[in-house]
């Protein structure tokens, strides 16, 4: 599928660092750090520049989450998810229906249709983050984003891979279809090498940073969107936009070992099943066995059922609710699964992200998706819009059955790490439900077993979801048959694959003041120094 390398590098600076998931959104952050902005310009300039670098993952009509640990010590968590519409629309009315993604190996069914949008925070999130924590006028941060849109880049091999993948999507609806088609053949849809324009995209910034976010929530793309959606069989209307607000909460903290670990707090709850299955494995002295081993492998697969069971057994991802971690982590809660696993030997979808750390010490770990998209785009913006109310997997309710007014859970879990011995790490994934296993993996190979970044990014994963047991390539077969006893239903697969997730992460050591990171080679990662 194309992968590119893995990209990692250890260096002095006084500027920062930054990990992505492409290159031309890592160089946006990379330029504001060289500029002396601080860790949050740059996370805004790069979150802008992935809206136009990265279009199946994030958009403008998306969402996400910011985890942030300043350098005065202050923690934030910024919730600027989509939101559920205020009314639902009878079914029979709604433009809602489904597509079929083929990765190769698999495929996977996708709802699309104005029906399956949700109110979208990500142009809020991006003028609230400027706002409360950027040290750089908006139009600078934006202008790499804007550059790029208006004079384009020639697409890679992997996003080659993922236009072709969601293809059914990008020719879901005209408008959709006239920005992704070949401009060679407009019967086919744009390839590599290609110049992959976005003019309209470019305009709209522009009007965003000189009208703020009200052009985009009351002004006249809002207008223009509430307009749509009504004709077409969508559920959002004028008040659910005008009433958007981003969330600012405190970040979910635990110690696993002598490491802090800050990650995304519930309503979302990809931080809370993390936060879990680090608390179970607390438990557990994997760091006496060696990595990849059986007893290894064992140990993290019953961690992961064990993590899956609660998800589907708890209220975790099916209420609002801000103390469902409190009581999940809690003692009482988490002692039936701690002793599942005494007796055993000792062991045992699309979304992009960004890890930053200044030379100030401000961290910044920042996740970001539309879904898939919805296919339906704004007329004359550039911007398609999400398909979260068509995700199966952020809807544990149902498909057409979600709560109405309501913030929508999700998996992705920014995090952040502080450990012992000096480093901070910074790190999140793309991956739907693969994200919390992959951010787990990498934490593992990092505290547990010490691993330089790029080792612990790249190193095979595993996960365990709905009764079957998904290995990488690299977890060897003799591993493989030891665990068929326990876990008969497994699939191993080939090669590496963007199936695992794709964790961007930075870490910088104070007692030496280097930094050193990885992107994810699953999902074509980079990694930059300022």
């Amino acid at each position: 599928m194309g992968q590119q390398p893995c990209t990692t590098e250890m260096s002095r600076t006084d500027r920062g660092a930054v990990a992505a998931g492409q290159s031309k959104t890592a160089a946006a952050a990379e330029n504001i750090l060289r500029d002396g902005g601080n860790a949050y310009d740059a996370a805004v300039a790069a979150l802008l520049a992935s809206c136009v670098a990265e279009p199946v993952l994030t958009s403008l009509g998306g969402g996400g989450f910011l985890v942030a640990r300043r350098n005065s010590g202050e923690t934030l968590a910024y919730d600027f998810f989509a939101q559920t519409p205020g009314r639902r629309i009878p079914a029979t009315d709604a433009d809602f229906y489904p597509v079929y993604a083929n990765f190769g190996t698999t495929t996977q069914r996708f709802h699309i249709g104005v029906g399956a949008m949700a109110v979208p925070g990500m142009v809020r999130g991006i003028f609230r983050i400027h706002r409360d924590l950027c040290t750089r006028p908006l139009a600078v941060l934006a202008q790499p984003a804007i550059e790029l849109a208006r004079g384009g880049f020639r697409l890679t091999v992997l996003q080659e891979y993922l236009f072709t993948v969601v293809e059914p999507i990008l020719r879901a609806t005209p408008a959709a279809w006239a920005l992704y088609r070949s401009r060679r053949d407009p019967d086919r849809l744009i390839g590599r090498g290609e110049l992959f324009r976005q003019t309209a995209l470019a305009d709209t910034l522009d009007a965003l940073l000189r009208e703020g976010d009200k052009l985009f929530y009351q002004g006249e793309l809002a207008q223009q969107l509430v307009r749509d959606t009504r004709e077409q069989g969508g559920h959002l209307r004028a008040r659910d936009l005008k009433g958007y607000r981003v969330a600012k909460r405190r970040p979910l903290r635990l110690r696993y070992r002598d490491t802090e670990i800050l990650t995304n707090p519930p309503p979302s709850c990809g931080g809370t099943l993390l936060a879990f299955a680090m608390k179970l494995l607390e438990s557990q002295e994997i760091n006496e066995t060696r990595f990849g081993s059986p007893d290894y492998v064992a140990a993290l697969a019953r961690t992961m059922a064990l993590t899956d069971k609660a998800r589907r057994t708890s209220a975790i991802g099916q209420a609002d609710d801000p103390h469902v971690a409190r009581r999940l982590l809690a003692t009482a809660a988490l002692k039936p699964y701690l002793e599942q696993l005494t007796g055993h030997p000792v062991c045992n979808r699309g979304t992009t992200h960004i890890s930053i750390i200044d030379g100030q010490g401000n961290m910044a770990s920042l996740t970001t998706s539309n879904g898939e998209g919805c296919g339906y785009v704004i007329p004359g913006s550039g911007i398609m819009m999400n398909n979260m109310l068509g995700e199966e997997d952020i809807a544990p309710q149902g498909l057409g059955h979600w709560p109405t007014d309501r913030r929508m859970t999700s998996m992705m879990a920014p995090t952040l790490a502080i450990t012992a011995d000096g480093r901070d790490i910074a790190l999140g994934s793309g991956g739907s439900n693969r994200i919390r296993s992959a951010i787990l993996q990498t934490l593992l190979n990092l505290i547990d077993f010490k691993q330089p970044v790029k080792s612990a990014v790249s190193r095979p994963r595993l996960h365990y979801e709905d009764g079957l047991l998904s290995l990488e390539a690299g977890i060897s077969k003799p591993t493989r048959e030891r665990l068929v006893a326990e876990f008969p239903n497994q699939h191993a697969w080939a090669n590496k694959n963007l199936f695992f997730g794709g964790v961007h992460a930075v870490q910088f050591e104070r007692p030496t003041r280097t930094y050193s990171g990885a992107g994810d080679p699953r999902r074509g990662g980079v990694f930059r120094v300022a």
